[in-house]
């Protein structure tokens, strides 16, 4: 009877399961506002809004220099929303890249922020790739056809993995005024959970960067990692004013010793540097069970000679050497009293150190001006401009899943934006796990069951022989 309740409990809870699979229809909602790039896929947009990339890589080898890795427009092998379209890398070991156009350029001279956010779901879990995004600059000569690793971007982003390093970038390409050389920046590395990258659910990334040079990186709505363009770039985006000479070299004669040893100290006349550091114990007295005679090690007598020895070949059979189990309580061999610490010992008399009259002070090259030096205090409004998103991307995993691409100047907007979307679906997704769970748990205990009933009915068999 009770092997039957539970089975009816555990049919209930598939059901349950199954009819949680029938999913919620997919509902494109978009909040009041402006944006710059607004992606949801509602159709497959290869080839006419997303452009794939003819372009080779640079510096690798000719046979995997192509970005030839296959994208598709298409849902999650296990989405919670019918008929919820996304953009999917679908190889794994190729080069992939393709962007897309903004419907307007992102100017930062405006002085508004800049929103950048979108849905990366690892279909399986991450070894080795990157889902970030690059914000490409606005040039007259950009061929989305010819996007690659070198093509210019104003700002990338977004989770990156590698083993068991993982990353969430966010990196400022920024041009000095003064050499015209462009440097990557690089934010300090923010702390998040590596989850994200292996539960198979849809997360969140979202980047706030504001006129007054803050910023925020979110993942899930929680913030991760925040600093300012002025402070918390490596490097600096504000070079030093200067730089050390490396051409100076420190004199020959550049006294770096703070303390030098005393030349008029003289090593006392009692002090014998031939007495030892240890010294047998003199008070020591040999333990009454220990036996000098007897010996440390002795013949295992339980060992047997093989039945394959053969004294012509191998010799005269000897039993294999034991402790001799005399010694465990006492001792064996010849009694030797334990060292101590020698009382008189002082060791190698050396003159004690006094300040060094000469001393100069630890030497460091000298400063020069720095060439390169500038300093813009307000480098928000000379990031570069930017009209194209683009993902280039090697993967060890395939069926990386992206979605709802979001770059406004309003926060608001990609917040309300992912209130509609982003949020729904990651109810659904955590609902449907949480019954996975539940109903995986019930099985077990139906397993558990079904071996005490199985004991039970052995029991009693046993008691009716």
């Amino acid at each position: 009877m009770k092997l039957k309740l539970i089975l009816l409990c555990i049919c209930v809870a598939i059901y349950q399961v199954n009819c949680s699979d029938e999913k919620t229809k997919y509902e494109r909602k978009v909040p009041e506002g402006q944006s710059h790039f607004l992606e949801t896929f509602e159709s497959d947009e290869i080839g006419k809004v997303w452009i794939k990339s003819k372009a080779k890589k640079d510096g690798v080898e000719e046979s995997i220099a192509k970005y030839d890795g296959e994208w598709a427009v298409e849902t999650s092998s296990d989405s919670v929303l019918e008929g919820d379209l996304g953009l999917v890398l679908k190889s794994k070991a190729k080069h992939h890249a393709i962007s897309s156009k903004l419907e307007k350029p992102f100017d930062f001279t405006e002085e508004k922020p800049l929103v950048v956010q979108y849905e990366v779901k690892f279909q399986n879990a991450l070894d080795c790739g990157g889902a970030y995004v690059k914000l490409l600059e606005d040039e007259s000569n950009l061929n989305l056809e010819q996007f690659f690793d070198k093509t210019s971007f104003s700002i990338m982003f977004g989770p990156d993995k590698c083993g068991t390093e993982n990353k969430f970038h966010f990196i400022v390409r920024f041009k000095n005024p003064v050499t015209g050389k462009v440097e990557e920046h690089h934010a300090k590395k923010s702390d998040f959970p590596s989850t994200v990258f292996s539960d198979g659910k849809t997360h969140l990334y979202t980047l706030i960067l504001n006129p007054d040079n803050s910023y925020k990186m979110l993942i899930d709505n929680s913030e991760v990692g925040s600093g300012s363009l002025l402070n918390d770039l490596t490097p600096p985006i504000n070079p030093p004013k200067e730089i050390v000479d490396v051409n100076d070299k420190k004199p020959e004669n550049w006294d770096e010793r703070e303390k030098i040893p005393d030349e008029t100290a003289v090593k006392p006349d009692d002090w014998d540097e031939n007495e030892p550091r240890m010294i047998p114990d003199s008070e020591a007295v040999k333990p009454e069970d220990w036996d000098e005679n007897a010996p440390e090690m002795i013949p295992d007598p339980e060992a047997v000679k093989p039945d394959d020895w053969d004294v012509d070949t191998d010799g005269e059979w000897e039993p294999p050497q034991i402790d001799n189990p005399k010694c465990t309580n006492g001792g064996c061999g010849k009694w030797t009293p334990p060292n101590i610490d020698n009382p008189k010992y002082k060791g190698k008399w050396t003159p004690p150190m006094v300040d060094n009259p000469n001393y100069q002070g630890k030497w460091e090259p000298r400063m020069l001006p720095n060439p390169e030096y500038f300093e813009d205090k307000n480098p928000f409004k000379s990031l570069f401009r930017f009209s194209a998103v683009g993902l280039e991307l090697w993967s060890m995993t395939e069926n990386i899943y992206f979605d709802n691409f979001v770059i406004a100047q309003d926060p608001k907007f990609a917040e309300l934006f992912a209130q509609d979307n982003w949020v729904v679906k990651s109810k659904l997704e955590n609902e449907r796990a949480d019954k996975k769970e539940e109903s995986a748990g019930k099985e077990d205990d139906l397993d558990d069951d079904k071996d005490e009933d199985k004991d039970e009915a052995e029991e009693e068999v046993k008691d009716e022989l």
